[in-house]
């Protein structure tokens, strides 16, 4: 398995996907129920199987990633073949982005001296899924890229 296993919702969900995965295998209801009762491991191998089509489709649409923290944010942007990071840091004491007066406070004064911007670039180091992904499993969520594009004008 490249990824991990869908959760029982995440399988509800996509049920209709999953119908369609199973016929491109020539594999009905009736004979999927039959596996998954005498062979729970063949079962588990397709779920895992159809797992990995759908994180790969959805990683290859992830073009931005947000990781908020108290007093940091990392932002990312996946592109084909490099990954660009931007980390606003604040430093100043009980501040936290998880509070709303926090973050509009960060907002209305991002030339604040307490806030530091870094940014970075690199290639991926393999495959490119496979490090989102394990961006997503440390924390970061899918994001629309309007605050990494955002912050990038401020700081560039």
């Amino acid at each position: 398995m490249k990824y991990k296993q869908l959760t029982k919702e995440q399988f509800e969900a996509l049920h209709e996907e999953f119908a369609h995965f199973l016929a491109s295998q020539q594999v009905d209801v009736e004979e999927w129920n039959k596996i998954k009762k005498e062979n729970p491991e063949v079962a588990d191998e397709e779920l895992n199987l159809f797992s990995d089509v759908v994180w790969d489709d959805v990683l290859n649409k992830t073009n931005y990633l947000e990781h908020f923290s108290k007093q940091n944010i990392n932002l990312f942007k996946c592109d084909k073949t490099t990954i660009s990071r931007i980390v606003v840091q604040i430093n100043k004491k009980d501040f936290d982005f998880f509070n709303d007066t926090d973050y509009r406070w960060f907002i209305d004064n991002t030339q604040d001296k307490s806030i530091h911007f870094y940014k970075g670039e690199k290639k991926f180091d393999n495959d490119r899924n496979a490090e989102i992904f394990d961006l997503i499993q440390k924390g970061s969520v899918i994001a629309d890229g309007k605050l990494f594009e955002g912050i990038y004008k401020l700081i560039a």
